[in-house]
């Protein structure tokens, strides 16, 4: 096996103790798998560090539960960096395990935690890939638990954190309502 082959199935493991079931899988393993494809779609000669941070993003998630932090925007602020320091530091004793070096292992967590999205491309890929997978898989549920305007906000904060060239894919690919999708064309 190769390293990058042992460390996506070292991820895929650890995400298979999800409690969380989506589909009758593992939430966190079917994220992670759904990751690695639209990263080989949109991204197909993408680096192994950036192939272990798009897997390895939700790396057991469940271990910090966002009741576990305080109510409103800043609780969630401190849940998610929280949760991306998490990521990023399973993922590097992952990649150390699999025998990538320290800079590799460095390089996947800066991605995890977004240090130098609009910056850095492997960071906005990541970022991309994330948010494709959120409108193919997710945003139609989670669409249906928002009021209108809170939804359209949560569209327009999305695609901000979107590359220019990944919010044009976005208009291509998905038949978004034309109220959401101006989100899009900004």
């Amino acid at each position: 096996m190769t390293p990058l082959e042992q460390a996506l199935a070292a991820i895929d493991a650890a995400n298979a103790h999800d409690p969380d079931r989506s589909e009758d899988a593992p939430a966190a393993q079917l994220y992670g798998q759904r990751m690695s494809a639209e990263l080989a779609r949109l991204f197909p000669d993408a680096s192994e560090p950036l192939q272990i941070a798009a897997r390895g993003q939700h790396i057991e998630r469940w271990i910090l539960p966002r009741k576990d932090f305080p109510e409103g925007r800043a609780g969630y602020l401190d849940w998610r960096s929280a949760l991306a320091r998490h990521h990023a530091a399973r993922v590097a004793e992952i990649m150390i395990a699999a025998g990538y070096d320290a800079d590799d292992a460095a390089r996947a967590g800066k991605m995890i935690r977004k240090e130098g999205i609009k910056r850095d491309a492997e960071v906005q890929a990541l970022e991309d890939v994330i948010c494709f997978v959120f409108l193919k898989w997710y945003f139609a549920p989670f669409s249906g638990t928002q009021d209108p305007e809170k939804l359209q906000k949560i569209v327009v904060r999305t695609a901000r954190k979107m590359s220019t060239e990944g919010r044009a894919r976005v208009l291509r690919e998905f038949d978004l309502p034309d109220d959401l999708a101006a989100g899009f064309r900004s």
